[in-house]
This record gives C-alpha cells, sequence and structure tokens, in this order.
C-alpha cells in the first residue's frame, strides 16, 4: 500500500521509498525514511495535496510524490 491509499485519521509506518535520485533524496530530507510514523490529517478537495503529520511537524505532500511511499 502507498501513502496515497491511506485513509484520513490513520496511522502507518514508512516501509520503503520508491524513486530515484533527487525525488528520492527530496522526500527523505523533509523526513519521510523509514520507519518513520506517519498520520495522514487532511486530503485536499481535489485529492492534491495530502496533509500528514511527521516527525511532529505538518507537511503536505503531492499526490505523485505520496505514490512513492510505501507504508503498512
Amino acid at each position: 500500500m502507498t501513502l496515497k491509499e491511506v485513509r484520513i485519521g490513520d496511522t502507518v509506518k514508512v516501509k520503503k521509498l520508491k524513486g530515484e535520485g533527487a525525488v528520492k533524496r527530496r522526500i527523505m530530507d523533509m523526513g519521510l525514511t523509514k520507519g518513520t510514523t506517519v498520520t495522514v490529517r487532511k486530503v485536499a478537495p481535489l485529492g492534491d495535496p495530502i496533509e500528514v503529520t511527521v516527525r511532529g511537524y505538518e507537511l503536505s505532500l503531492r499526490k505523485a510524490d505520496a505514490e512513492m511511499i510505501e507504508v503498512e
């Protein structure tokens, strides 16, 4: 399952990051690394962006980026 598929209010753990190079590095720089707990807070009316809580702060992610993050 990817972060894009997680429902509002659910808490999941990052399992794996897909993608390569600068995109993967940017996601990791935002604090989304393997083993990190993520809670989905809100989803915009048209589905993009997704707001999550990670490491104690709010983060907005595009759907394309959320699709690269495998969770369990």
